[in-house]
């Protein structure tokens, strides 16, 4: 996949989240996705398969 860290923490205060994040490698990878995190508390882009975790 062409962003090479695989998962991301993320705080309340990066709600909400997105894929890809700006810093990414390839930030333009593929289309915006919004992820519901606040829930369980991660979440795994359908896309490039990222995941992204809420730590407070």
């Amino acid at each position: 996949m062409p962003n090479a860290q695989k998962t991301y923490e993320v705080s309340r205060a990066d709600l909400p989240v997105s894929c890809p994040l700006p810093e990414m490698t390839l930030w333009n990878s593929h289309p915006k996705v919004y992820l519901p995190l606040e829930a369980t508390g991660k979440a795994k882009c359908p896309y490039c398969g990222a995941d992204f975790v809420l730590v407070d």
